[in-house]
């Protein structure tokens, strides 16, 4: 079976054609920019080159049907034709308290994602363009939607619901919804095989750390609370976004800085957390780097980053009662020997020790903790499209 697995962001598309009898990539692209005059799309084809074509790309669809034609090219495709889809996996940002699980996608799933878009404005209605450019491409193929918010629906209700007058969550759903669910699934049963236990048995933290970042805290193989939120960017300090803050400085910037609702908005998710630190970059490695050389408002940020992650794990740890395993994952998580090495620093209260040679590898699974450490300590490196994948193969199996 060959699934097709879209990834629509706002601007760009990512894919992957992955043939499922063996769970082996036979293509992946991206298209970036797109609407703009300076659309870039690449092409990569399992033991051929890299095709890159510069381009104005106008929507999702003209994106789509560059994937398509590429995916059955001559000279770098890897089908003969389209018929051999078998199906599409769709990533969705948002699928609000609609759905707890993937779901085969069918006019009701398209409405609930419609009302859905503003919970997620920037990403919902790239994601409903991938599934009608698709629809149009290969009618008749089945087709999955995979939503980031499904795998935290079992968070219990003192977990999601806010502090606010309950009418605002009975009229709005305004409560916690989570993020980055595919990813901490797919690492929370990664961990389970690597230490060949249940997940039903397990109580395990994962640390999705990159430029948008979360933790969530897995028991017994649900999701039971994680720290985005009603939108991304409650939570841990991220990259752009400045996660916790109290809600006071909002009016009071308003009113010293004569701004407005989007002004804020705009400050809060582009130029807070680690950039709006430093000034220095939202890219951790610069950061770094201006550390090292120095850089006192640099070696602030990391510092910032790394005390959030800390309290966010001991807080997770308090509400499942312990925990067997912590896992590392996405760019930060899955490549910074440094930060995994300054998070654990502050856990070993949990008899917690990591293996600093071990620790220095990069981009592979691997316990970094030493045979003697009580908490285990996990780089995985995450593989969404793999599991919207296997979620897509399943559902359109039964």
């Amino acid at each position: 079976m060959n699934i097709l697995v879209i990834n629509c962001g706002s601007s760009s598309l990512k894919y992957q054609l992955i043939n499922m009898n063996n769970e082996e990539v036979i293509a992946k692209g991206l298209a970036e920019k797109i609407g703009l005059e300076d659309s870039i799309f690449s092409h990569t084809p399992v033991g051929k080159d890299k095709v890159v074509k510069n381009g104005k790309l106008s929507d999702h669809q003209k994106a789509l049907n560059l994937v398509m034609e590429s995916l059955v090219d001559e000279n770098c495709g890897v089908i003969k034709s389209l018929n051999e889809i078998d199906a599409v996996g769709h990533r969705i940002v948002h699928g609000g308290e609609y759905y707890s699980s993937s779901v085969l996608i069918d006019e009701k799933v398209i409405e609930a994602i419609e009302k859905c878009v503003e919970l997620a404005p920037l990403h919902n209605p790239a994601n409903i363009l991938g599934i009608t450019a698709c629809q149009a491409l290969l009618p008749g193929v089945p087709m999955v939607a995979v939503f980031d918010t499904a795998f935290h629906q079992t968070m219990p209700k003192e977990a999601y619901t806010y502090a606010l007058p309950y009418e605002y969550y009975e009229k709005y759903k305004v409560r916690k919804y989570g993020f980055h669910g595919t990813s901490h699934k797919y690492v929370s049963g990664r961990a389970a095989h690597i230490l060949d236990k249940p997940i039903e048995e397990l109580k395990l933290v994962s640390c999705h750390l990159g430029n948008g970042a979360s933790l969530t805290a897995v028991k017994n193989g649900k999701s039971v609370d994680t720290t985005m939120g009603f939108t991304p960017l409650e939570g841990l300090a991220m990259g752009t976004r400045c996660g916790n803050i109290d809600p006071s400085i909002v009016t009071f910037l308003q009113d010293k800085e004569n701004l407005t609702a989007h002004d804020l908005d705009t400050i809060m998710n582009k130029k807070s957390g680690v950039l709006g630190i430093s000034g220095v970059s939202s890219d951790f490695r610069d950061i770094e780097n201006a550390g090292d050389g120095g850089n006192e408002r640099a070696k602030l940020a990391i510092a910032v980053f790394i005390y959030k992650v800390k309290t966010a794990i001991g807080s997770y740890v308090a509400a499942m009662n312990g925990v067997d395993a912590i896992i590392f994952t996405a760019g930060l998580g899955e490549n910074s020997a440094t930060s995994r090495k300054a998070i654990c620093e502050g856990l070993t209260y949990l008899g917690l020790a990591i293996d600093d040679d071990k620790n220095g590898m990069r981009g592979e699974e691997i316990i970094i903790s030493t045979p003697e450490s009580k908490v285990k300590v996990i780089v995985i490196p995450t593989d969404e499209e793999m599991a919207i994948a296997r979620d897509t193969k399943d559902i359109v199996g039964k």
